[in-house]
C-alpha cells in the first residue's frame, strides 16, 4: 500500500502510547476514534512494521500512515454541470430528486467521478466527496473535496460557519420585509436570515420569492423556519400543504445559488453562483409590478 505520510518522533521527555501520541499528527486523522480505525486496518507503520494500539512510541521512531485501498465503486453516470474545479476542489450544481449521499447507488455522490477528473495532488482522495449535504427535493450547488487536505480544511469552515450559502425559496403568502428567523430546531439553536425579492400572484393566491441564508447548518433548517413563521415553501411534501392546480406535481422550490468562501488550499476568495432554474424564471409571467 502506498504511504501517504510519515512522521519522525522527536525527543520524548516521558513515554508514551501510540494511542495517545499518534491524534493529529497526520492530516487525514483528527480525533482518537479516526486514530483507532486507522491501526485496526493496520494503516500505521512504526519504523516498517504493523503497529497496535499498546505500542510506546520512542525518540526517531518512524510513524507511516498508509493509504487504505479501497473496493471498487460503482459510478453512477448521471451528467452533472461542473460550475468551479481544480486539483482540490469542485463545486456541482446538484439536479433535485437525488440524495448527495446514503446507502444508494444512485447518489450524488456515486456521479462525482463520473463528472470530475482525478486530482494529481499526492494527498488525493480516491475518489471526490461531498463536503456537506443537500436534501433529496433541493437542487443547487454542492461543494466537493478531492483532496484530504481540502476535506479537513471545508469540514473545519462549515464548523467554525465561515461558508456562507445562499438559497432561494418561493413561499406561499407575502413576506413583506427582510427578517431574521431564530427558532430551535431540536433543542439546538438555528438561525436564518429571510428577505423578499419578488412577488407574484397566481389563481388569486400570494407568493414570494425569497433569499433564505442559514447561519447555522440544522437538517432542514430553511424548510423548516419558513413553516413555522407561516410561509411554507410551495412543492414541499413534508412541512408544506399537498399541491394543486399550477403547482400540481412540482418539485420543491427550494434552490441553493450561492456559495461563498476561502478557498482551502491557496485561500484566495471564492464566490460560486449560479441563475435560477428555469421553473423559477417561469414565475416571471406571473409577477406582481
Amino acid at each position: 500500500m502506498k504511504i501517504l505520510e510519515t512522521h519522525i518522533a522527536p525527543a520524548i521527555t516521558e513515554p508514551i502510547r501510540l494511542q495517545e501520541y499518534a491524534v493529529s499528527i497526520f492530516s487525514p486523522i483528527q480525533s482518537r476514534s479516526g486514530l483507532k480505525k486507522a491501526i485496526k486496518k493496520n494503516l500505521l507503520l512504526i519504523d516498517g512494521k504493523e503497529a497496535k494500539t499498546g505500542d510506546w512510541i520512542t525518540e526517531g521512531q518512524a510513524i507511516s500512515l498508509l493509504q487504505e485501498e479501497l473496493s471498487e465503486k460503482k459510478i453512477f453516470n448521471l451528467d452533472l454541470e461542473v460550475l468551479f474545479e481544480d486539483e482540490h476542489i469542485a463545486a456541482i450544481l446538484k439536479p433535485a430528486g437525488y440524495p448527495t449521499s446514503g446507502n444508494f447507488f444512485k447518489t450524488i455522490e456515486n456521479a462525482l467521478p463520473h463528472n470530475l477528473g482525478p486530482s494529481k495532488e499526492p494527498d488525493a482522495l480516491a475518489y471526490p466527496l461531498p463536503v456537506h449535504r443537500l436534501d433529496s427535493p433541493t437542487a443547487g450547488i454542492l461543494l466537493c473535496a478531492k483532496t484530504t487536505r481540502a476535506l479537513l480544511k471545508l469540514q473545519q469552515a462549515f464548523a467554525e460557519k465561515t461558508i456562507q450559502k445562499k438559497y432561494y425559496a418561493l413561499v406561499y403568502g407575502k413576506i413583506s420585509k427582510e427578517r431574521e428567523i431564530d427558532s430551535a430546531i431540536e433543542d439546538k439553536p438555528a438561525n436564518t436570515l429571510v428577505k423578499p425579492l419578488n412577488f407574484y400572484q397566481i389563481k388569486g393566491s400570494l407568493y414570494t420569492l425569497v433569499e433564505a441564508k442559514p447561519l447555522t447548518g440544522r437538517t432542514h433548517q430553511i424548510r423548516v423556519h419558513l413553516n413555522n413563521i407561516g410561509y411554507p415553501i410551495v412543492g414541499d411534501k413534508i412541512y408544506g400543504d399537498k399541491e394543486s392546480d399550477y403547482f400540481r406535481n412540482k418539485n420543491l422550490f427550494l434552490f441553493s445559488g450561492g456559495i461563498k468562501l476561502q478557498h482551502p488550499v491557496n485561500h484566495r476568495p471564492l464566490e460560486i453562483e449560479t441563475k435560477l432554474p428555469k421553473r423559477f424564471r417561469n414565475l416571471n409571467n406571473y409577477k406582481m409590478p
